[in-house]
């Protein structure tokens, strides 16, 4: 695992600092076009497949009293359904959109744990293609759940012109209102998972880069003592990373959950 986390970061000339270049690999195939296949077009692809075989093989193994696997799985699934979805919309409300945010939830887990796993190690989230278009799915949804409910007037008015607020106030609060439902609940979700998981390989590669150069290029000097800090340093962070790997995809779909029944309430 050292060796791959650090692979791209070291040469003969000695340690080298991570960078944003690890997010934008050469191209495979067709590059320099919107169809340009890379390292991590392909580990979106393996997690995409990975992550399918485990619902199909549940779901076709499904016994009424489920083995340890059957379980796992559908433990997550409540965990999505219960924990976020009815915590956040109600029962009757939560029917509508558990297919959606349990997509969401576990999309994002599998890609985010793409960043742990030796051979791969780079999250398929922390490039901004996948968050964009996950955040653009939530935007559309609470816009066309709200107009669907109160009409394009009434959910307009409903959010940019809250109740019991003092007329001249709405000078300044309606541009931030709309400032919000247009940018900034989809630029939260997206900016939030992508700075977690850029931030997570940064550190990770410093500490397993830091490793090999302490350990195997710098063998035989005084520095192979600092291989000691880095390399538990460096499985202390792929641990907190799994961690937050979970929690980006909770917080992804709680607040999604949550703008789609704001969008739905009478008033906001």
């Amino acid at each position: 695992m050292i060796l791959a986390a650090a692979e791209g970061h070291e040469d003969a000339g000695g340690f080298h600092t991570p960078s944003l270049s690890d997010f934008f690999p050469s191209a495979i195939a067709f590059g320099d076009t919107i169809f340009q296949i890379d390292r991590i077009w392909i580990i979106r692809v393996v997690a995409t497949i990975v992550l399918l075989t485990v619902f199909i093989v549940a779901a076709r193994r499904a016994k009424v009293v489920p083995g340890r696997f059957q379980a796992a799985v559908e433990y997550l699934l409540d965990f999505v359904r219960v924990q976020i979805v009815e915590e956040i919309m109600g029962k009757e409300r939560a029917k509508r959109y558990v297919p959606m945010l349990t997509t969401i939830f576990f999309t994002i887990l599998a890609f985010n744990l793409t960043g742990v796993i030796p051979g791969l190690n780079l999250a398929a989230t922390s490039r901004i293609g996948v968050p964009l278009l996950l955040a653009l799915w939530v935007f559309v949804t609470y816009w066309y759940a709200g107009i669907q409910k109160h009409g394009l007037g009434g959910y307009l008015k409903a959010n940019l012109f809250p109740p019991g607020v003092p007329w001249p106030i709405y000078f300044i609060l309606t541009p931030i209102e709309l400032l919000q439902i247009l940018v900034i609940r989809p630029g939260s979700l997206m900016v939030r998972l992508v700075a977690n998981m850029v931030a997570g390989h940064i550190m990770l590669v410093l500490c397993f880069a830091a490793t090999q150069f302490f350990l195997i290029d710098s063998a035989g000097t005084g520095l192979m003592a600092f291989g000691a800090l880095t390399l538990p340093a460096g499985i202390f962070v792929t641990l907190f990373e799994v961690l937050v790997g979970f929690l980006q995809a909770y917080i992804f779909a709680l607040l999604a959950a949550v703008y789609i029944n704001m969008s739905l309430e009478e008033e906001h």
